[in-house]
């Protein structure tokens, strides 16, 4: 079964009109954090099941409920999320894609056999890069990247 994954990070409070548009094409949504905001993460789980960590911006009550770091699987593929890079374990069995955020600068390698994904930021342009998010296409024992560059 083919699968479209949408995959952001940084929002920091706001989901712009053509990212709900691009994720209302997606079966899966996965979120490297910094929400910044519960509304945000509840207008996501009303596109698509949601995959998301706590990034260093959020706080309170609903933020505490998110893990720091995720394990799961998707489309039969492992995936590792994290917000920071340097809070990903130096030893990740099994684990075929690896993303995280915080950077807010669009980075995708292949390293030590695994897809290494930041998606960048989808929420407001900072740092003077531009936004940027990710989908990825699944098909069995296919995953291809899509990057998605946005208009500022």
């Amino acid at each position: 079964m083919a699968l479209k994954i949408g995959v952001i990070s940084d929002t920091h409070g706001v989901l712009r009109p053509d990212v709900l548009e691009i994720l209302s094409t997606c079966d899966h949504i996965l979120h490297a954090g910094d929400l910044d905001r519960l509304e945000v993460l509840e207008e996501l789980r009303d596109i698509a099941p949601v995959q998301a960590v706590r990034g260093n911006n959020d706080w309170g009550r609903w933020a505490e409920k998110l893990p720091r770091r995720l394990d799961f699987t998707v489309g039969g593929f492992r995936f590792f999320m994290t917000h920071n890079r340097m809070d990903i374990p130096a030893k990740l069995p099994g684990v075929q894609v690896v993303i995280f955020g915080h950077s807010h600068q669009y980075l995708q390698q292949e390293f030590d056999g695994r897809l290494w994904l930041n998606p960048g930021s989808c929420g407001w342009p900072r740092f003077g890069r531009g936004l940027t998010m990710a989908l990825l296409h699944m098909d069995g024992q296919a995953l291809e990247v899509e990057p998605v560059t946005l208009e500022t």
